[in-house]
């Protein structure tokens, strides 16, 4: 969706004039005001990275400059570049991460959904964003060309079933208040481990995909952490969320939320598979059917009785 063009100390990123179902960049107009809505949200959990926007223009000799006169012909996101040794997927792999950086992390993030709990107004977008994104899991997931039906049906049936019985309780979550408009693509390789620590890359061009129960977002977080070879790391993140949020889920919702996710990222996986021309084609099956068997290591967790050999229709959200 964008090049990301870097220097030694700073990085700019350039929307690509593209079309999807759930973003739009088409126009000039559309990417300026991305580009601004980018700014603005990452200012939230990452104000020291994001530093502005600037206009790509075409001199009268022709030549392309940022900034400056002449004619704008597009927008980037001017960014500090931050050391990739910091990031918390390298710290990870390297194993040189402490229990402390996780807990200064994770209080970013709970003061972060503090404020935000005040601020949501339309909470029912999360369901429709769970059930609308369950429904192309499954319709991906099973195309015949990709091969994966016989591993991924009973993934999708589990996650199905178990939304399918929890759907009240959902429902009772938004109700009281407790969704936030979230971070939306909460990922390790989105966290800097940095004085103070910089959470970066808020997904900008979807509004309804940041509409999000905080549980879910840093269960989401534990969970690439743990599939990166890190299990401690989703207990204290969600612990440090309860002690200032203390509406959490019981272990079936967090079980549905880790599933859900899990096959989310493995049709993203697939998802790639479909471009042309396919980058790393070695990587994303492989990587897909992980990401599946997590699915039912989230979902079995629970032992839940009421995942069955059934296909739900999912109440209205």
């Amino acid at each position: 969706m964008s090049w990301v063009f870097l220097t030694d100390e700073l990085v700019y990123k350039l929307k690509k004039p593209v079309r999807h179902a759930f973003l739009d960049f088409s126009t000039i107009r559309k990417r300026h005001l991305y580009c601004n809505e980018e700014l603005r949200l990452n200012a939230r959990l990452a104000a020291e990275t994001y530093r502005r926007v600037v206009p790509l223009c075409r001199g009268a000799s022709g030549h392309l400059g940022l900034g400056g006169s002449g004619r704008v012909v597009d927008w980037l996101v001017e960014m500090k570049r931050l050391p990739q040794s910091d990031m918390l997927d390298e710290r990870i792999v390297s194993g040189r991460l402490t229990a402390a950086e996780i807990n200064k992390v994770a209080r970013t993030l709970t003061a972060f959904y503090a404020l935000g709990q005040a601020e949501i107004a339309d909470g029912g977008a999360y369901l429709r964003h769970l059930t609308g994104e369950q429904r192309i899991n499954r319709a991906i997931l099973l195309r015949p060309e990709l091969a994966l039906s016989d591993i991924a049906s009973g993934a999708l049936v589990m996650v199905d079933s178990l939304l399918q019985r929890l759907w009240p309780r959902i429902e009772a979550r938004i109700l009281s208040g407790v969704i936030v408009e979230g971070h939306g693509d909460l990922r390790p390789e989105h966290v800097c481990l940095c004085q103070p620590p910089q959470i970066i890359d808020c997904l900008e061009f979807n509004r309804s995909m940041r509409i999000i129960d905080p549980y879910d977002e840093v269960n989401y977080l534990g969970l690439e952490c743990e599939m990166l070879g890190a299990p401690w790391i989703r207990p204290l993140l969600v612990e440090a969320l309860q002690n200032r949020l203390p509406d959490r889920p019981n272990a079936d919702l967090l079980a549905l939320y880790g599933g859900f996710r899990a096959l989310l990222r493995a049709r993203l996986c697939v998802a790639h598979l479909l471009d042309k021309p396919v980058r790393h084609p070695e990587k994303w099956r492989p990587l897909a059917i992980r990401y599946i068997r997590q699915t039912e290591r989230e979902i079995l967790s629970v032992r839940s009785p009421s995942i069955r050999k059934s296909t739900p229709v999912y109440g209205d959200a």
